[in-house]
């Protein structure tokens, strides 16, 4: 029987009624092709556990078409154009995010399943990247090396051909993070979409269009790991890959990239963070922050704090008004505006989730709260507080990307940071206290790249993210970040100085 072949854009209407064009097609040289297999998948709402619509899926010999546009691109005078063309696309481009917002946000939620309040906060900060991403295109400066009289050198930070591969988490977001410096630096790159969650950087591709990108600076593509991932990560004219996601993966991105051409590589990878409340903290904000830590993104989040460590004095109460906050948390239908906590992003998500809850129980952690799936259908937990917990056990241990936390006790300063560094991870970490010296005190030790201290899951474009250990190389946003997207050039040219 035929097959009628999937269109490169299809109009679709978000549940809560906004009709828009939507790509599906592998976008290429500013333009929404075909791959040459035409294989598609399907993209599933997580709330609903319903098919939204089919995608292009990208192979191997796809990416190597999308990598000669980034190619021709770079070399057409895009990485040696004045960087005022590059601001101007990036301003216009959170100009465009911002008037498209709740689209966006609504995109987002259908496809990943968060909620529509988290959503809209992240075209919030995707908007805010871009925009401060446009400030730094004509800042990116080397600098002048006195050696005496008889030469002349200067650096240079020079772009590249880039790979990068985001996760599903939060899939606008991160794609910004990966394009942003990319324009900036006047690099230009190959991204691959989450198979989960393509659709809301496929739509941002229009905008980039629209704002007035030339063709083949950025390529965006949707398939799979296994495949289109790898041929990225492995591809000779590839000079640097981003990935984002978890630590096993990014070690294989990190293999494939040394074997192929030894590329530059950021890895942001997983995390088991810390998050220590000391008995003078102010508990009634500190609740707060724990909410936050922790059910915020449905606890798919790599940062998330889902290690709480509670001194002594004030254990008891932060359990009782945890459990109070926890409980009150809003779970179910993502669109509807009180909804805090949304579903998780997939059934694959959701049963890895609930294995661990069952592992916790098993290796006798105490359920303070939930530890069930959400009545219903769609792919939703219950916010998991879990107690009596042990420092070897599975749940705290691993990363579980979901809405689960476990409860330890302390007595000391130094017990506190000796049981935040007892991790392979070393992602983030939050501080609650009232006594500065004490905060900067823990915060100077605690394995962490990135430390909140009395907030939490706190970002800005300015502040620089990342990890150390297991949790990744390199660093996402702030000035640190343009580093990555350049290599350095030294000149050096001999002179003869007058008589």
């Amino acid at each position: 029987m035929f097959k009628k072949a999937l269109p490169l854009v299809s109009k679709l209407t978000t549940p809560k009624g906004i009709t828009y064009n939507q790509p599906l097609g592998l976008f290429i040289n500013n333009e929404y092709v075909h791959p040459k297999q035409q294989k598609t998948f399907e993209v599933i709402s997580p709330s609903t556990e319903e098919k939204i619509t089919d995608v292009y899926e990208a192979l191997e010999e796809d990416i190597d078409t999308a990598v000669k546009a980034a190619q021709a691109a770079y070399h057409n005078g895009w990485a040696q154009g004045p960087p005022e063309q590059r601001s101007k696309v990036l301003f216009k481009l959170a100009d465009l995010i911002e008037e498209n917002a709740e689209l966006l946000a609504q995109i987002e939620t259908w496809d990943n399943g968060k909620s529509l309040q988290n959503a809209r906060g992240d075209v919030a900060l995707t908007a805010a990247y871009f925009r401060s991403c446009g400030g730094w295109a004509d800042k990116i400066l080397g600098s002048q090396i006195n050696t005496g009289n008889t030469h002349f050198n200067y650096t240079q930070r020079v772009p590249l051909v880039c790979g990068q591969i985001i996760p599903w988490n939060f899939p606008l977001l991160m794609a910004s993070w990966k394009l942003g410096p990319v324009l900036a630096t006047g690099s230009t790159t190959v991204l691959k979409t989450a198979e989960s969650t393509p659709l809301s950087a496929l739509y941002l591709s229009q905008l980039l269009v629209e704002a007035g990108m030339p063709k083949g600076v950025i390529n965006i593509v949707s398939g799979f790991g296994a495949t289109a991932g790898a041929a990225i990560a492995k591809h000779p004219k590839i000079e640097k890959v981003a990935f984002t996601g978890s630590t096993a993966t990014g070690k294989i991105i990190m293999k494939l990239a040394a074997e192929s051409n030894l590329k530059k590589v950021t890895l942001e990878l997983g995390g088991k963070s810390p998050n220590i409340v000391f008995n003078d903290a102010d508990l009634d904000k500190t609740i707060q922050n724990l909410i936050v830590s922790i059910f915020y993104n449905s606890g798919e989040v790599c940062c998330a704090g889902s290690r709480l460590l509670i001194q002594s004095g004030v254990y008891d109460q932060v359990v009782e008004k945890f459990k109070e906050a926890a409980e009150s948390v809003k779970v179910g239908n993502p669109f509807d505006e009180d909804t805090f906590m949304g579903a998780q992003v997939s059934d694959v998500q959701l049963s890895k989730i609930l294995k661990y809850v069952e592992s916790g129980k098993s290796q006798g952690a105490t359920v303070v709260t939930g530890g069930a799936r959400a009545d219903g259908k769609g792919y939703f937990v219950k916010p998991t507080i879990f107690a009596d917990v042990k420092k070897d056990m599975d749940i705290v241990r691993e990363e579980i990307f979901g809405p689960v936390v476990t409860l330890i006790k302390f007595d000391t300063v130094d017990e506190a940071v000796e049981l935040a560094n007892d991790s392979d991870y070393g992602l983030a970490a939050g501080i609650h206290s009232a006594d500065v010296n004490k905060c900067i005190d823990v915060a100077n030790r605690v394995k962490a790249g990135t430390v909140w201290v009395n907030t939490y899951n706190d970002f800005h474009p300015m502040v620089p993210f990342g990890g150390f250990s297991a949790s990744g190389i390199g660093r996402e946003m702030g000035e640190e970040v343009l580093h990555e997207y350049t290599q350095v050039r030294a000149v050096r040219m001999k002179i003869n100085p007058p008589n």
